[in-house]
């Protein structure tokens, strides 16, 4: 299985590229649009954490909330019974009935504080209609991407996880690389009205073929000068 998801996570790698090309072609459309106001507020919530989480205490207990939040609620999706939840500031647990790279890797990659405050700004909207204050769903969007993305790099950075150890460091590295930018991208399309799910699939079409491609041809060209040196 190791070898299995070493070969998967391999095969990935080009479609990190496309999926960091999408990302980037998105916030182009983004920062040229009538989106300024949204940007802003997108940035300085973003800014705020970073802030926050360099000069104040890190609120461990909340983001390991959020980490065990997140593998119960996938391990739910998919069918499986959740229990014995507990959460402490070194660390939390919850059990499962079943497990798999998905449910073991979401929290890495799913933005649990983000979903919590669309949800929740959605929900006050459809009782208040709070269409002239939608910079504050961006601005709750920004800290809560920001938390999710310093936790996330610092404790893939300083704590030897089990969940990343347990499927590969390659494959897990790879996985949470690719799922943050296309979560970060399809949440971006979702609430911005000046990008569309059709063009980003198109997009991703795109992105996806030429560097496929280009990988293809640079791995023929090495088949080539292996077989026939000159």
């Amino acid at each position: 299985m190791r070898a299995l998801k070493l070969a998967i996570a391999s095969l990935l790698l080009p479609m990190c590229v496309a999926a960091s090309l999408t990302a980037v072609q998105t916030g182009h459309v983004l920062l040229a649009g009538s989106q300024v106001s949204s940007a802003v507020a997108f940035a300085t919530g973003y800014a705020l954490w970073l802030v926050v989480f360099a000069l104040l205490p890190k609120p461990m207990r909340t983001y390991v909330l959020g980490h065990e939040l997140t593998h119960a609620l996938w391990a739910l999706l998919m069918g499986a019974r959740v229990s014995g939840l507990k959460v402490r500031k070194s660390g939390g647990q919850v059990r499962t009935s079943k497990t798999n790279w998905f449910i073991t890797l979401a929290p890495y990659f799913f933005p649990f504080y983000v979903v919590l405050f669309m949800a929740a700004f959605f929900l006050a909207h459809a009782i208040w209609n709070l269409t002239a204050h939608m910079w504050v769903l961006f601005f709750l969007v920004g800290l809560g991407w920001s938390f999710h993305v310093t936790f996330t790099l610092m404790i893939l950075l300083t704590i030897r996880q089990p969940d990343v150890q347990s499927q590969g460091v390659l494959f897990s590295v790879v996985v949470i690389y690719l799922m943050n930018l296309l979560t970060m991208t399809v949440t971006a399309t979702a609430l911005s009205p000046a990008l569309h799910f059709g063009p980003l699939a198109k997009s991703v079409g795109l992105s996806f073929l030429a560097c496929y491609g280009w990988t293809l041809d640079k791995l023929g060209g090495l088949w080539n000068y292996v077989v026939h040196p000159r």
